[in-house]
């Protein structure tokens, strides 16, 4: 199946990467260093576990956000959410945990891995504009089946091709989970004005004028135009792919925090500081199925 235009020239790759890993996690960007140059998109995670290590997957310490969003995707597996304000249920291919940490909140431990032999996917932060980099915090789970697809993509973040996301994301990004079948062409053409553009992808082969392996996030040339691809192995490629207007404030940076100023971070921190002292008194919130809920 051909989906757009392939008769363009395929739009450049600048830059590759394979990240750095421990354990089941490999940190393919960071803020320091290519989230500089794809602002918005300045965090990108895979995690990929099988086997005795998916369990471990739960076992991440709770930690503090402040000014930035993060964006969790599956590839494959499913994890639990419970949570008293936004109810149960399964995230699996599709779905997506959305949390805009705004002025700040502590999590890590809102979804519990279910019982499968593989879990894997990806975790993208984005940095927020001044208005929203301190604003009120908003955690959603949206399951695979109240997500929208156009042709081969769910929409996780934005609009394309006609299908919004329900993910209550700021305008001017979109963030895409894709499958190919083996040999299967699509065209990705990104709206007016974004022309920052990436990939990661998870599995299979992907040639984009260049051929892409599982395990690397690639860069595209600053540009509006399209991106081509074509799934070029035996197996069915899968893949997270990013656009968006360029963020156009300095990046401030926290351990665990992404602001537009220094004094917007101070606050972002200072907010942590106090949360932390109220998680403490709030003693073990873990509900009946050991999730436990976002803090803010």
């Amino acid at each position: 199946m051909t989906t757009g235009h392939t008769s363009l020239a395929p739009r450049r790759i600048t830059r590759r990467t394979r990240g750095h890993g421990h354990g089941p996690i490999t940190r393919l960007m960071s803020p320091s260093d290519l989230g500089q140059i794809l602002k918005p998109f300045v965090f990108l995670d895979i995690f990929d576990a099988q086997g005795p290590t998916v369990r471990a997957m739960g076992d991440m310490p709770i930690h503090p956000h402040s000014g930035l969003a993060t964006v969790t995707v599956l590839t494959e597996g499913r994890v639990r959410y419970n949570d008293p304000e936004n109810g149960s249920g399964t995230i699996s291919y599709g779905g997506v945990e959305w949390l805009r940490a705004g002025r700040g909140v502590w999590h890590g431990k809102e979804m519990s891995v279910e019982d499968v032999p593989h879990l894997q996917g990806f975790q993208l932060w984005l940095s927020l504009s001044a208005g929203l980099e301190n604003s009120e915090p908003i955690s959603r789970y949206i399951e695979t089946s109240d997500m929208v697809q156009a042709g081969p993509a769910h929409i996780i973040i934005g609009q394309y091709d006609g299908a919004q996301s329900p993910v209550p994301a700021p305008e001017g990004i979109n963030y895409l989970l894709v499958t190919l079948r083996a040999g299967e062409r699509w065209t990705y053409q990104p709206p007016a004005g974004h022309t920052v553009g990436w990939l990661a992808l998870a599995k299979g082969t992907l040639d984009a004028g260049a051929s892409i392996n599982a395990g690397e996030m690639v860069l595209f040339e600053s540009g509006e135009q399209a991106i081509i691809l074509r799934a070029s192995g035996e197996e069915d490629a899968v893949f997270v792919l990013g656009s968006a207007e360029p963020h156009p404030y300095p990046l401030h940076l926290g351990y665990y925090s992404v602001h537009t100023s220094a004094e917007a971070l101070e606050a972002g921190e200072r907010r942590i500081a106090e949360l932390g002292r109220e998680l403490k008194e709030a003693g073990d919130r873990r509900t009946i199925s050991g999730t436990t809920p976002v803090f803010y």
